[in-house]
């Protein structure tokens, strides 16, 4: 893990010091504002909580972090800084993790922003604070779910584009394995013990399971197994490409 602080500070200084980031922490805060006060139909349920907001959670990253991810090697390679990069005292490991932690961490003040919410619901009543907790922790397992998606396949293009679709495609399939339609329509033709297996597979089904306020291990080991593996494939797949 050599230089990852190095690679930590380089990339969150990039995010922070340019308007693209303070453009994306905007078009977050309104989309989460809308889901949780109108779409959510806050008001109409008559009950203090969070439900609304972290329903909508996995949608809003399907689109938002492919966009965030897409440049993380694709712009690295296009240019041809990848190569540049590694001529520092810099890992592998380091450079992927660095990465992977500064994208994290950035998504992860935006949630922080959307405390407000948070706030907001507590002075209109009382919510279990613990479920709300919670939520934020599932949302936050689950986004580095998605973004160590989109990091791999960028490692695996120079083409920004491509690989926003790409990480699209391969986060919706995370998120659709676990809806109860697909998981019936398998359920025609596929035995009862592997729709389990797919639906186990599923980012919706273990964060939906954190967010109701039950912090199972199996979940917690699920999203951080799943992030190291991501990020260990990303790892070859820059050594694999770096020179092509």
């Amino acid at each position: 893990m050599r230089g990852m602080s190095v690679v930590l500070r380089r990339e969150l200084g990039a995010y922070f010091g340019t308007p693209v980031a303070y453009v994306f922490l905007m078009i977050f805060l309104v989309l989460t504002g809308a889901v949780t006060w109108y779409l959510g139909n806050f008001y109409e349920m008559n009950q203090a909580d969070l439900r609304p907001f972290f329903a909508y959670h996995p949608v809003l990253y399907l689109a938002l972090i492919p966009a965030l991810s897409m440049r993380m090697w694709a712009e690295e390679r296009r240019s041809g800084t990848v190569e540049s990069l590694f001529t520092l005292p810099i890992t592998m490991g380091g450079a992927v993790v660095g990465k992977f932690l500064a994208a994290w961490i950035f998504i992860g003040v935006a949630l922080l922003l959307t405390t407000t919410n948070w706030i907001s619901v507590a002075f209109l009543g009382e919510p279990d604070h613990g479920i709300i907790l919670a939520g934020y922790l599932g949302s936050f397992l689950m986004a580095g779910a998605y973004l160590a998606v989109g990091s791999l396949v960028s490692a695996l293009t120079k083409n920004q584009v491509i690989a926003f679709v790409l990480s699209l495609v391969a986060c919706l399939t995370l998120f659709l394995v676990g809806q109860a339609g697909v998981l019936e329509f398998f359920g025609l033709f596929l035995p009862e013990n592997i729709v389990d297996w797919f639906s186990s597979l599923s980012l919706y089904t273990h964060f939906i399971a954190i967010s109701k306020g039950v912090l199972d291990p199996r979940d917690l080991i699920f999203f951080v197994s799943l992030i190291a593996l991501l990020l260990y494939a990303n790892a070859v797949a820059i050594d694999y490409t770096k020179a092509r």
